[in-house]
């Protein structure tokens, strides 16, 4: 998992309150821009940290997974070893 620093955790932690959102409202509440904005968040998803929600395949919304939200928790591990993190995450979501 490589994730930019700190975009990505900016992004987790502005869905972090189990809401759905859109690119459009993330980039305005995070001021960045929305093209990157919507270029980040399929590779979350592809991370399984967010994921794409209805009513629409196409609506554009994503809200955050378990997985993300143990992320978010544990940004400082992330920041302090990368190469670990992806086994510290899978050990928190069996606890």
């Amino acid at each position: 998992m490589k994730l930019a620093v700190p975009t990505d955790f900016e992004v987790l932690e502005a869905l972090s309150d189990g809401k759905r959102n859109n690119a459009v409202n993330i980039s305005h509440m995070l001021d960045k821009n929305r093209a990157y904005i919507n270029t980040r968040l399929p590779v979350l998803a592809d991370y399984g940290l967010v994921e794409r929600v209805g009513p629409a395949s196409n609506s554009g919304l994503y809200e955050i997974t378990e997985k993300g939200q143990v992320v978010v928790e544990h940004r400082e591990v992330y920041e302090e070893s990368v190469e670990d993190f992806e086994e510290f995450v899978a050990e928190k979501l069996e606890a």
